[in-house]
């Protein structure tokens, strides 16, 4: 599995967009989290809730 494959376009609350190195879909207990984790932006440098971004189709 080469880097591309391993990283993932997301957005922060504040609305940056950047590349995550691992997006973890995780869960809690049986009940799922839901699409967003907590990652330090790189704009902000705060940790901030991200969800990933959809692909542009075209």
């Amino acid at each position: 599995m080469d880097l591309m494959e391993r990283t993932t376009v997301v957005r922060c609350a504040e609305g940056h967009v950047f590349t995550a190195a691992s997006f973890p879909m995780q869960q809690l207990g049986t009940d799922r989290i839901g699409p967003g984790r907590l990652i330090r932006c790189p704009r902000c440098a705060r940790l901030r809730n991200v969800v990933p971004v959809e692909p542009v189709k075209g």
